[in-house]
């Protein structure tokens, strides 16, 4: 279990370390142009996904937060009782573990979730992320092929 928790661990330190370099090199919503689909842009996230509730006035920081603290207790008991050798279990949850303790350390520390990365074609930009909601994703994403796999 505690390679998983390192792998963990490694995602919550990389994910804290870019988002100080973003908040200290980056003006708030100005885009910094890398390639032609990808700019760096300083964003402050106190909604969920896709800036979900952002609006709602304030009680949304502690309701994100409470609902983080849950399902990463959920997934931290969840590795304690996959076998150590199941990579297809163990490797999403570290992961989704690892990007949910990411973002629950920016809301309580800040109220909002720090995003910076910012992918677009033409003028469409998808909502900027950072590297948490990465992990986040990946790690359920292969969840969800593991699960629909395992149906075969």
């Amino acid at each position: 279990m505690f390679k998983w928790l390192n792998l963990s661990l490694l995602i919550i330190v990389a994910d804290q370390i870019a988002k100080y370099l973003a908040e200290a090199n980056l003006s708030l919503y100005q885009p910094v142009a890398i390639f032609p689909f990808f700019n760096l842009t300083l964003a402050h996230n106190p909604g969920a996904a896709f800036s979900f509730l952002a609006d709602a006035g304030g009680w949304q920081r502690w309701f994100f937060l409470a609902i983080a603290l849950m399902v990463s207790c959920i997934l931290f008991i969840w590795l304690y009782k996959t076998k150590n050798n199941n990579l297809k279990e163990s490797l999403p949850i570290s992961l989704i573990l690892g990007g949910a303790i990411g973002n629950i350390i920016d809301r309580f520390i800040h109220g909002y979730v720090i995003d910076f990365i910012d992918l677009y074609y033409k003028n469409w930009h998808w909502p900027a992320f950072n590297i948490a909601d990465s992990a986040i994703t990946v790690g359920v994403t292969f969840l969800v092929i593991n699960s629909l796999a395992q149906r075969e």
